[in-house]
């Protein structure tokens, strides 16, 4: 008799090969993410080193949510990281950082939705994304 494997859930950084800033900011968002929101299905978010990466679709981006046709299969985010120095000499590292917060709680935003429909759109994904932003930015001194 085989078990059932239980269902992974949760939010889990991973950026061994990310910016460090970056991800240490973002582990402490997930941090905080958990303490608000629920995630019934484990999402990885993997930290990239470049500044842009290809998708499958052979699209040129700085983050994307994978979401999977079958529902048995875990969905995963990725992010670049590696504009970060450039970004933090142009706007500073608070507003630096955030644009990497911004970007994760944009791909959040597509998880939550294919998590109740099976599907993603993008209308209301930046109101959804900055109002997230905005609640952490008063939970904290600093991202």
């Amino acid at each position: 008799m085989s078990r059932a494997r239980a269902a992974r859930n949760g939010i889990r950084i991973r950026g061994q090969r990310g910016n460090a800033t970056v991800r240490d900011a973002l582990i402490r968002y997930a941090s905080w993410l958990r303490s608000q929101h629920h995630f019934p299905v484990r999402i990885p978010v993997y930290l990239l080193p470049g500044e842009k990466f290809v998708t499958a679709e052979n699209e040129t981006v700085v983050s994307s949510f994978f979401a999977p046709f079958d529902r048995s299969q875990e969905p995963y985010i990725r992010i670049a990281t590696g504009d970060f120095p450039q970004l933090r000499r142009d706007r500073g590292r608070a507003n630096a950082l955030a644009a990497f917060i911004l970007s994760l709680s944009r791909q959040l935003t597509h998880y939550w939705q294919w998590v109740r429909t099976g599907e993603t759109w993008h209308s209301g994904v930046n109101k959804q994304a900055l109002s997230m932003l905005r609640d952490y930015e008063k939970a904290v001194s600093r991202p």
